[in-house]
């Protein structure tokens, strides 16, 4: 007798508790603590490198001390136009997006002092970092991330009675150490029974295959800014800063494999149950003296794991910045950012899809099933402290017509918090932070030529390192932070951006475009030890600001 499920399609709707081990991994608190170049067009069309200027409605909230270089008010939005294109080595994907990404205002009193010349304060909202963002791709595999689940199981001494379906309602629902792939996957026949009752996965020796992958990310982070400043005999320039910060993050991520030789559970039961006994809690068969009989063949397993993340929080930070300008022709500038504090609440849901032919084309077991889908829990809330950050600036004005300026920013990637609502630390994600991650440098350099009194030249370029320790980064490396019901991660190895502009005044009005372009590689790996894939993004950005000093 041959047992052909035609519905089975196993789905974890894990939203709650069960995401203490979800949204709080090393690389998904990266994730959320990251930002990109963006801002005014001026700003981007000198990489950003404008710590030691000021003056410009986007860069008071990288320096605030900007803002006391103002001696009149200011009004601009920005606008761009995205065309992103993400490449792997088997596929190309490309996508165009229009958002308006910076509006601000700036206003400024002139003080009768001689040294406490003007005050300033301005409002601002930016679009500090877009999750826009789709790859796929493909490639030959040995392996499947089903050995990795049974090797995990193995080593948290999980047993079979603790995965059936039914274990969704319970307590250990609520055990953020929960295995929620691993319940999945042996309600799924993706891993079996060894005859000690430990798991095995699908791959054994002579196991061949593909694997397939699809990541589809959107959202945002955007962050209001208050700023006061001031200016001090024309020398000193100094601002203080309020950030609120509203994050947005939902993905899609697919992962599958069509797998040869592979070592799957013998549904012909006929041979399996004559003289034998079901042995309670797992699949395997006792016969009369008490051994394991496990019933498995050899055959073809294609399955996936589909993946549904939304995640949303709320934060805040402070900013202090100075520029000091010791004579007319230097601007040295330095800032600091506090961490960001972020509320988070995420929603999860994970299914999977399975079809096992054992050789001959004999089906086993194919087709989809749901389980779970009518318990949907509150969401699970947790905190999150972005890194601080330094930025050191240097600017050097040879003539009215010129400048060239110099940034440099250092980020504790390193020193990153995740806890849950009451303040209190998770110790093991920090401990990987810790240990996989390390400071990132950025370097920006910009400069602007004003060709007419009415019309400037820009260029600028900006080079960002990864935050990935070399010895976690590659294949090597199994000893990678991931979460129980998604065991992909992704970083970036490098993040460059070449840009340049052109600006015109008229009376009080100031039109400024800027073209960038982002060069960033990343690798993606579907869980860790397994080969992954490089990742490139070649993004273009078409920026244009209106601005009005009065």
């Amino acid at each position: 007798m041959i047992i052909t499920m035609k519905k089975l399609y196993i789905a974890l709707l894990l939203a709650g508790a069960s995401l203490m081990a979800s949204a709080q991994a090393t690389f998904d608190v990266l994730k959320m603590s990251e930002t990109e170049l963006s801002g005014t067009s001026r700003y981007m069309s000198m990489a950003g490198a404008f710590g030691a200027l000021g003056g410009d409605v986007s860069a008071i909230s990288q320096n605030p001390g900007g803002i006391g270089v103002y001696r009149s008010s200011d009004i601009s939005a920005t606008m761009n136009v995205n065309f992103l294109s993400t490449k792997t080595l088997s596929d190309k994907l490309s996508d165009t997006k229009f958002w308006f990404n910076n509006v601000g205002y700036v206003g400024s009193m002139k003080i009768d002092s001689d040294f406490f010349k003007y005050f300033n304060w301005g409002f601002s909202f930016s679009r500090i970092n877009s999750f826009q963002r789709r790859y796929q791709g493909g490639y030959s595999t040995g392996h499947s991330l089903t050995n990795k689940i049974a090797d995990n199981l193995n080593a948290g001494n999980w047993v079979a009675q603790n995965l059936s379906a039914n274990q969704y309602d319970g307590n250990i629902f609520y055990d953020c150490n929960a295995p929620w792939l691993g319940i999945l996957a042996y309600q799924s026949y993706l891993i079996n029974n060894n005859y000690d009752g430990s798991f095995k996965g699908l791959a054994t020796n002579g196991t061949t295959g593909v694997a397939n992958f699809y990541v589809d990310e959107k959202g945002h982070t955007d962050e209001y800014n208050i700023t006061l400043g001031g200016n001090f005999k024309n020398t000193v320039y100094w601002g203080l800063n309020f950030g609120i910060t509203d994050l947005r993050f939902d993905s899609y991520q697919y992962y599958g494999e069509d797998l040869d030789n592979a070592e799957i559970y013998d549904y012909n039961s006929d041979l399996l149950i004559k003289n034998h006994e079901l042995n309670a809690g797992y699949r395997s068969y006792l016969d009369y003296t008490g051994e394991n009989i496990v019933g498995l063949t050899n055959g073809y397993a294609g399955f996936d794991f589909q993946s549904y993340q939304e995640t949303r929080g709320t934060g805040y930070n402070f900013k202090f910045g100075v520029i000091v300008k010791p004579i007319n022709q230097l601007r040295i500038g330095a800032a600091f950012h506090t961490p960001t504090y972020y509320d988070m609440k995420d929603h999860y849901k994970v299914q999977s899809g399975v079809d096992l032919k054992a050789n001959g084309d004999t089906e086993m077991c194919q087709g989809y099933t749901e389980t779970g889908e009518n318990r949907y829990y509150d969401e699970y809330r947790y905190t999150i402290k972005t890194p601080w950050k330094f930025l050191g600036s240097l600017a050097v004005v040879p003539t009215s017509k010129g400048l060239i300026s110099l940034d440099y920013e250092y980020v504790g990637a390193n020193t990153m918090r995740c806890g849950d609502e009451g303040g209190y630390n998770y110790d093991g994600t920090e401990y990987m932070i810790k240990d996989q991650l390390q400071a990132v440098h950025t370097l920006r350099v910009g400069a602007e030529y004003r060709v007419t009194p009415s019309v400037s030249l820009r260029a600028g370029y900006s080079y960002q390192t990864s935050p990935v320790k070399d010895e976690v980064k590659g294949v090597a490396n199994d000893n990678v932070d991931v979460v129980s019901s998604n065991y992909m991660y992704q970083y970036d190895k490098n993040n460059q951006y070449i840009t340049c502009g052109l600006g015109y005044r008229y009376k009080k009005f100031y039109l400024d475009a800027a073209y960038v372009h982002q060069a960033r590689t990343s690798q993606y790996h579907a869980y860790p030890g397994e080969q992954g894939e490089e990742v490139k993004d070649n993004n273009n950005k078409v920026s244009l600001t209106l601005g009005f000093r009065f």
